[in-house]
């Protein structure tokens, strides 16, 4: 019997959890809880808080860097540190957890071992929720992970009662001039607040009307929206993007993205300097509302602060915290999330899975 068929059974054999009493319901003034692991930058949490309201109860992090952007852009928000550690019968409960674990195992650019690899960190994280009992779960990964360790998430997910609804969206799809395929994926309990009486829930469409599959099961990709999502899991592959680099703030371009010696631009002037990348310079630069920085610093390497751009990041949110090293800096940005890109993925798939979203901020 594999380890992934044990563990299953394992969490088949236990008794459903009973409801927290604490945890938080509609008539509370702060709203909605938020619970975040493998938080990184937060970009994935900036996505669930945009499309669901709410505020974040805990975030969980290891790597140094990660933990340095949280500290200082977070500063009063509990760090539970390493997932694999943690009492969650002692943690605050929420109503919306929510984490992109590691993808090495499941990247075409890494050794591909799927649920042998050390950094599979899936198996705890099921452990999480079901303890925590959370409404509803967001998760995000690369494309590649269809292929590999997927089959183990779903298994997890309907054993411990959720329903399940993913789909495979690029960067791209919203505008930004990269693809980076990733994969979404939203839970949701079986037996979470009745449509009446919980503001995450619709005006109780069945599952027929909004493609949500029976509990315990999980549903195809979306096909519904043309420009959005319309990848479907059979063939997907996913691919990783690595991050950038900056430092000597003279030799880096203004915040016009302009280099030194480069004539002065008007608002909204295309800089004709990014030659046959300017048509998508612009689209990203127009969605964003911020001039791009240069893509290279003196020394020809890649910027971060064009990285940070590209990820649809505000100016600083990465490269502007105190006392993160460049490799730091690297490193965060390449293992992130576009908060655009995810906020349009999660609205897709709420909508087929029937809950309440808040109304798009405009631009």
């Amino acid at each position: 019997m594999t380890a992934a068929l044990s563990r299953t059974r394992a969490l088949l054999d236990q008794p459903p959890a009973p409801h927290i009493p604490g945890q938080l319901t509609t008539d509370q003034e702060d709203g909605m809880r938020i619970g975040s692991v493998c938080s990184g930058y937060r970009g994935l949490d900036a996505a669930v808080e945009a499309v669901f309201g709410g505020t974040t109860a805990w975030v969980s992090d290891i790597d140094p860097g990660a933990n340095r952007i949280l500290a200082h852009h977070w500063p009063d928000t509990p760090n539970l540190g390493d997932l694999t550690t943690v009492d969650w019968a002692a943690v605050e409960p929420v109503d919306i957890f929510c984490g992109g674990y590691p993808c090495q195992p499941f990247s075409n650019a890494g050794l591909r071992k799927g649920t042998d690899d050390e950094r599979h960190i899936w198996p705890w994280i099921a452990s999480a929720l079901g303890v925590l009992r959370p409404r509803v779960a967001i998760f995000e990964n690369v494309a590649g992970h269809l292929r590999l360790g997927f089959d183990t998430v779903l298994a997890d997910l309907a054993a411990l009662g959720f329903d399940a609804e993913w789909c495979v969206v690029r960067a791209s799809e919203v505008g930004a001039p990269h693809p980076r395929r990733r994969l979404f994926i939203l839970a949701t309990a079986a037996d979470a607040t009745p449509p009446d009486e919980g503001r995450l829930f619709g005006g109780g469409e069945s599952p027929e009307q909004t493609g949500r599959a029976e509990p315990g099961h999980s549903s195809a990709l979306a096909t519904d929206a043309p420009n959005l999502g319309h990848e479907r899991a059979r063939g997907a592959r996913g691919r990783g993007h690595g991050p950038a680099d900056h430092r000597d703030p003279a030799a880096n371009p203004d915040s016009l993205g302009r280099r030194p010696g480069q004539p002065d631009l008007r608002p909204g002037q295309p800089n004709p300097a990014w030659g046959r990348f300017l048509p998508a310079i612009a689209r990203w630069e127009h969605a964003t509302g911020r001039r791009a920085p240069w893509a290279t610093d003196d020394r020809n390497r890649l910027n971060p602060a064009f990285v940070e751009w590209l990820m649809g990041l505000p100016a600083g949110h990465v490269t502007g915290v105190p006392d993160l090293t460049r490799n730091q800096m690297l490193h965060a940005l390449g293992n992130g999330v576009v908060p655009q890109q995810a906020e349009a993925a999660i609205r897709l798939l709420a909508a087929r899975a029937g809950l309440t979203t808040a109304t798009p901020t405009a631009a």
